[in-house]
């Protein structure tokens, strides 16, 4: 991630992303018409895996995504961190430099805004999320229900005239991080049982299959369970050795632990059919999974937020 300062911000996402993004109509055999279009790069031709659109839709430019990024970056100082990301659209995260980071529990255990604007090709909203970022787990997470944190709109014919108003509202993402941090600290002063919280969340294996596995045969629910259980389990540990704390004995944690262990567990560890290789893409995997949100869900209704 590339440190620039807010005002070369753009110049470093037009670098990345050199090229424009195009309709153009589809035919049928022996050029027969349809009210369909296809969305083209103008330098490597037809976006794969990108569905067809209607003669409404318009597709965003590599200005308008400058232009957001740069309304983005006005709610950090100096210099910020700039990365993008290519898939089947624009991805971008900006987030504050290394000497702006916010501590909140100490320097063992700090965390610092992000915020993320997705631009894809792919039928879902432009959106932009503020989340954190956390030095200890390497997590990025967005809790989309916090109030503040996220705006979008649509690729349809008020696009353009949404443009300006969506820019505005970029800017005033970093209200947003003012109820993220009080939210952690709620979070950080609640305990829960690990053990109940998992439950809720990812369930139990049924009287029936522990009774199989017991007997020495290989039920997959049983050992799919056990082996993400552990998992989550490790890093929660090795966090809190990180951030200096002691190891558990029991199964009392914070929910702020808690929901980071999930969070954590689908971002880095969890498999996927997918293979989600990048860190963007894992970052995103963890913000669209079910499990990531219900544990949101749960940990919220804990700290009665």
């Amino acid at each position: 991630m590339s440190s620039v300062q807010v005002s070369d911000v753009c110049g470093s996402v037009n670098a990345a992303f050199n090229f424009s993004v195009d309709k153009f109509p589809l035919f049928g055999p022996e050029n027969m018409r349809t009210d369909q279009y296809g969305l083209f790069r103008s330098d490597t031709g037809y976006i794969k895996g990108v569905k067809s659109v209607s003669p409404r839709y318009v597709p965003h430019t590599t200005d308008d995504v400058c232009a957001l990024v740069e309304a983005a970056s006005d709610a950090f100082e100096g210099e910020v961190e700039c990365k993008t990301h290519w898939s089947q659209g624009h991805y971008v995260s900006v987030a504050p430099s290394r000497d702006l980071r916010k501590s909140i529990f100490g320097s063992a255990d700090n965390i610092f805004p992000r915020i993320v604007i997705r631009a894809g090709y792919d039928g879902q909203a432009f959106s932009g999320t503020m989340g954190y970022y956390r030095d200890a787990c390497k997590n990025l997470a967005m809790m989309r229900q916090v109030s503040g944190t996220s705006v979008s709109i649509r690729h349809t014919s008020g696009l353009r005239s949404s443009m300006d108003e969506l820019i505005s509202t970029f800017g005033k993402l970093s209200l947003g991080w003012e109820k993220l941090v009080e939210i952690a600290v709620e979070m950080q002063s609640r305990e829960v049982r690990m053990v109940e919280f998992l439950d809720q969340i990812y369930g139990r294996p049924s009287d029936d299959q522990l009774t199989l596995s017991a007997s020495g045969l290989a039920v997959r629910a049983v050992t799919v369970h056990k082996n993400r259980t552990e998992s989550i389990w490790n890093r929660l540990n090795r966090e809190r050795v990180a951030t200096g704390r002691p190891t558990l004995v029991g199964d009392k944690v914070s929910v702020w632990e808690a929901y980071n262990a999930i969070q954590g567990f689908v971002q880095h560890d969890a498999q996927s059919k997918e293979g989600f290789k990048s860190e963007f893409s894992r970052i995103l995997r963890a913000s669209n999974d079910s499990c990531v949100r219900q544990a949101e869900s749960l940990a919220l209704s804990l700290i009665a937020v």
